[in-house]
């Protein structure tokens, strides 16, 4: 039943570190705006310097994200996204990319419809490396951390501002691949992350864990991710993306041309600034 595939994820993270580099990763919503189009920003992405891709699942009650990460997710359901179709765009992506790390985020709802023994195979067999499941508390997610674990998928958790001493154990129990730090509360796109409370919280999390942190939510520019990427193993951007595929359509949300140059372009400016790089 486990698959014996490298772990990818380790992988990448061993060589940044050997680089002395911060890793940039990526968010886009799977299937936005359009199936064909989703697929071409997503083969597009290794180029502009993704190290890490995080594919949004879409999904009718995104609790944690922001009007940007909700807008997308109905223009993915309009496009006919489901999360079989999902689990096929990020194996269309293996057969040309095989070595970088695919995470699927989103709820849990979708993968329990699908059935959760079902969902990690199929994922597994398709090329995902990792999940961050934003509805799922650890005291709640051995129903799906277990099966994964067997199929060897990492199972990635949330950290936030408002997690304790008290509950770090807990959320560091059985995590995998990188912890993501939510560098600021509230939803996705709202609000600015701010260096200095980012540095301490990472600081502090590396007292208790060697897994890589990466830092996402409030980070939207270059100057942004180069400020937050000195204390972080890397550098999380989601909702800047997504409003950049928003920006290239037209009042019947119609695709521009150009759309994919335009998002790869973006991306490449973030990535840049993550690695530390002149732009």
């Amino acid at each position: 039943m486990t698959n014996a595939t490298p772990n990818r994820l380790s992988a990448r993270f061993a060589e940044l570190k050997a680089a002395g580099k911060c890793g940039f990763v990526s968010y886009t919503s799977a299937g936005d705006p359009t199936l064909q189009l989703s697929a071409e920003i997503l083969n597009g992405l290794p180029k502009a310097g993704v190290d890490i891709i995080e594919i949004g699942v879409p999904f009718s009650d995104p609790m944690a994200d922001g009007i940007a990460i909700q807008v997308a997710n109905l223009r993915a359901f309009k496009a006919g996204i489901t999360l079989r179709k999902v689990l096929d765009l990020v194996k269309d992506f293996r057969r040309t990319d095989k070595d970088t790390p695919i995470v699927l985020m989103g709820y849990f709802n979708p993968i329990y419809v699908y059935g959760i023994e079902n969902f990690v195979r199929d994922a597994k067999e398709s090329g995902v490396d990792g999940l961050i499941v934003a509805d799922l508390p650890p005291e709640e997610d051995k129903e799906l951390l277990e099966p994964a674990k067997r199929y060897g998928i990492d199972f990635i958790r949330l950290l936030a501002p408002t997690t304790d001493a008290k509950r770090l154990p807990t959320v560091l129990l059985d995590a995998s691949g990188y912890l993501y730090y939510v560098s600021v509360t509230g939803v996705t796109g709202t609000r600015a992350a701010e260096a200095e409370p980012v540095k301490k919280a990472v600081a502090e999390i590396h007292k208790h864990t060697d897994l890589p942190v990466a830092v996402g939510f409030g980070i939207s520019t270059p100057e942004q991710a180069r400020a937050i990427a000195v204390n972080a193993e890397a550098v999380v951007v989601g909702s800047a993306i997504v409003n950049r595929v928003a920006t290239n359509l037209d009042a019947e949300g119609n695709a521009k041309p150009g759309i994919v140059k335009d998002v790869l372009s973006f991306v490449a400016t973030l990535a840049q600034a993550a690695h530390g790089e002149a732009a």
